[in-house]
């Protein structure tokens, strides 16, 4: 139950900062250090959403990085966000008309929204590989894991082992090992968590095939 509480948990919290840096950076909210402008007052709102959504047996309730688009449209302030709110309580009665619309028809809009985040890659430190590679790789590993988290988790190790085979040790932040070794114990997890499932089922079919062939010489006991 912890481990399953946990990794919801380091899922929504990185899905939701990957999601904030993104929109916040198309948006213009960011300062020259690159840090978000009222980013706690974003995780709170987003937690308590997400924690209300769970309450009533719904999808999810956090930021998606679909609105990107909105922001590229000149929404920026939280009266965008209500009135999304508002048209979408009452595109609730035309959602049977919605569903109509196949998938791949709409598959232009999430392009879209893909090249108005690509436009943040103009701030990387193109002649820095330790910094370059980190970020290409989370790019990469983001729709091929299908998942924010999975690639920020990519982002962070590369990020650090890099760092240490430059010889720039010193230039990780205290909160980076953390993440680092956080996701390295979580992947070593999932790992051996695979690892166990398959040996137990290689286990079950084993016995399956042992009892399907006492059966069939005779030998079966129930």
């Amino acid at each position: 139950m912890i481990s399953a509480i946990a990794s919801i948990l380091f899922v929504n919290l990185f899905d939701t900062a990957g999601t904030l840096v993104g929109v916040a950076t198309q948006a213009g909210l960011t300062n020259s250090q690159g840090d978000i402008k009222n980013l706690d007052r974003a995780l709170h709102a987003d937690s308590t959403s997400s924690v209300a959504g769970a309450f009533v047996g719904c999808a999810p309730v956090t930021s998606y990085v679909e609105s990107a688009a909105g922001v590229a449209a000149g929404g920026k302030t939280g009266l965008t966000a209500c009135a999304v709110g508002a048209l979408f309580l009452a595109m609730i009665f035309f959602a049977p008309l919605a569903g109509m619309i196949p998938p791949f028809a709409t598959a232009g809009a999430l392009l879209y929204v893909a090249l108005l985040m690509m436009s943040g890659m103009q701030h990387l430190s193109w002649s820095d590989p330790t910094e370059l590679l980190p970020a290409l790789l989370t790019i990469i590993m983001v729709p091929l894991s299908f998942s924010i988290a999975n690639g920020i988790a990519a982002g962070f190790l590369s990020y650090v082992i890099l760092k240490v085979i430059a010889g720039k040790s010193s230039d990780v932040s205290a909160a980076a090992w953390v993440m680092a070794a956080h996701f390295y114990s979580a992947v070593c997890f999932r790992l051996t968590r695979t690892r166990v499932i398959q040996e137990r089922e290689r286990l079950a079919h084993r016995r399956c095939n042992r009892s399907w062939l006492s059966v069939k010489l005779g030998r079966y006991d129930p």
